[in-house]
C-alpha cells in the first residue's frame, strides 16, 4: 500500500509562512524524486518544485526566492517551506513521487498524495 500524505496546510496571512511536509509509505524512499504541485479552484495543476534523491532541485521560475524544497530520507518525508505568503499561493498543495531518472514532467509522477489546503487571505 502506496501513501502520500501532505500536511502542514492551513489559513495564514499574507506574508506569512509555512512548512509543507510529505510523508511516503510504501515505496523505497531514496528511489524517488519528490515533486510539489499546486491546483487553485478553476484551474489547471500547476508543478512547482522537484528534488531527486542526489539532492538536485529545480524551482519554478515564478516561486524561486520564496519556496524551499527539501527531503529527509531518514523520515521518508519531503517538505516545501514557502516564504513570503501571497494570496496567490491559495490553492490545494500535492506531493507526488516519481522514479529518479525519469523527466520532470507530471506525466512521470507516479503516486500523489491527497492535498493539503493553503489558504492565505487577510
Amino acid at each position: 500500500q502506496v501513501q502520500l500524505v501532505e500536511s502542514g496546510g492551513g489559513l495564514v496571512q499574507p506574508g506569512g509562512s509555512l512548512r509543507l511536509s510529505c510523508a511516503a509509505s510504501g515505496i523505497t524512499f531514496n528511489y524517488y524524486a519528490i515533486g510539489w504541485f499546486r491546483q487553485a479552484p478553476g484551474k489547471e495543476r500547476e508543478g512547482l518544485s522537484c528534488i531527486d534523491n542526489k539532492d538536485n532541485i529545480r524551482y519554478e521560475d515564478s516561486v524561486k526566492g520564496r519556496f524551499t524544497i527539501s527531503r529527509d530520507n531518514a523520515k521518508n518525508t519531503a517538505y516545501l517551506t514557502i516564504d513570503n505568503l501571497k494570496p496567490e499561493d491559495t490553492a490545494v498543495y500535492y506531493c507526488a513521487a516519481r522514479l529518479t531518472g525519469t523527466y520532470a514532467s507530471p506525466l512521470s509522477y507516479t503516486y500523489w498524495g491527497q492535498g493539503t489546503q493553503v489558504t492565505v487571505s487577510s
